[in-house]
């Protein structure tokens, strides 16, 4: 009996809660059934704490919902933003039927280990299009790697020389990433050059505010159709992923 009691009560407090404070009656209750209204929710939570999980549970889940609605709208919006972008950053069969969309910094240790996995599914595949958003966040170096590598398609060398860089073992200085853009065959005194251009700088800048609307704060971060992955993932997953992005297509 005092377990129904105690369950009608909190649903009692819950009704009143709900109803907005500028609406509620204060002379509904007294000061001192006010106080027995505290003890009962107190004494009910602390014998059933499991509902106080379960309520951050349904709370986590809103908010989480509630952030795949406004992705998915940012994606709609910027749709040929990710998929065609002017920069024209990208890897693979430009004329394929599916397009991943990455995230990345060159320094990025996750990014370079899932780079080989993302490589043989894109070559095996055959139909597979790689959207690179340049997205620099892991320091001074990777600012540089971004912008010699934005001004390796004055010499049409991107593709070749992303793929040196991402796949380059240890950290990158101004010397390795000179010494990689030598072995491509770029020219580096005129990449060198190229990279003052000042619009690397804005196209850095849209690529961060882009990322900040997605919800992206680390690397990688992929865009498979309409599906969003934060983080590194094998071979196995991207193969489905893609697979039931085909599906929706």
């Amino acid at each position: 009996m005092n377990k129904i009691w105690s369950s009608l009560s909190i649903l009692g407090v819950v009704a009143i809660l709900a109803v907005p404070a500028v609406a509620q009656d204060k002379s509904a209750f007294t000061a001192a059934q006010r106080e027995q209204l505290k003890t009962l929710v107190h004494d009910y939570l602390m014998e059933n704490p499991e509902v106080i999980a379960e309520a951050i549970g349904k709370l986590q889940e809103k908010e989480e919902a509630k952030k795949d609605q406004d992705r998915l709208a940012t994606i709609a919006m910027n749709k040929q933003e990710l998929i065609n972008p002017k920069e024209q950053t990208a890897i693979g069969n430009l004329q394929g039927d599916i397009t991943i969309v990455e995230f990345f910094d060159y320094n990025c240790g996750y990014c370079k280990s899932m780079f080989n996995d993302l490589l043989q599914v894109m070559k095996s595949d055959g139909k597979i299009k790689i959207v690179t958003k340049e997205f620099p966040i892991l320091g001074p170096s990777s600012i540089t790697a971004t912008k010699a590598a934005l001004a390796s398609r004055n010499q049409r060398k991107y593709a070749e020389f992303h793929q040196a860089l991402m796949t380059y073992k240890g950290g990158l200085n101004d010397a390795a990433i000179m010494t990689v853009a030598k072995g491509v065959g770029l020219n580096v005194e005129k990449l060198q050059e190229d990279m003052k251009d000042p619009e690397f700088d804005k196209l850095i800048e849209k690529n961060h505010d882009l990322a900040k609307q997605l919800g992206i704060t680390g690397t990688p971060a992929l865009l498979i159709g309409d599906t969003f992955i934060g983080g590194a993932i094998g071979k196995d997953r991207l193969v489905s992923l893609i697979a039931a992005a085909r599906k929706k297509s």
